[in-house]
């Protein structure tokens, strides 16, 4: 893979990971405010497409989402698979 392959890629990933973070975090000030949430399937759209660290982060920085089971064990083992495909692909395209 080319060099700015890679770069996209990492542009990508950090995007789609601070989206998913900044999502939690304004799910969290809504909801002590008692305005209109993000929906559930929202929340897990950026951390499906490769955001899954900031989901993690999000969701451990601002203290959401952490009693329901399918975030607190969803978003981790979306990480592992999300890490685990990102060795992949270094290992195979370096």
């Amino acid at each position: 893979m080319s060099k700015e392959l890679w770069q996209l890629l990492g542009l990508y990933l950090l995007l789609v990971n601070l989206a998913a973070f900044l999502v939690m975090g304004a799910d969290k000030r809504r909801a002590k405010r008692g305005t209109w949430r993000i929906s559930e399937k929202a929340l897990f759209l950026p951390a499906l497409l490769g955001g899954a660290l900031g989901g993690v982060l999000g969701m451990r920085t601002f203290r959401h989402k952490t009693k329901h089971w399918y975030f607190r064990f969803g978003f981790p083992l979306l990480l592992v698979l999300q890490a685990v495909l990102l060795g992949w692909l270094v290992w195979k395209f370096r």
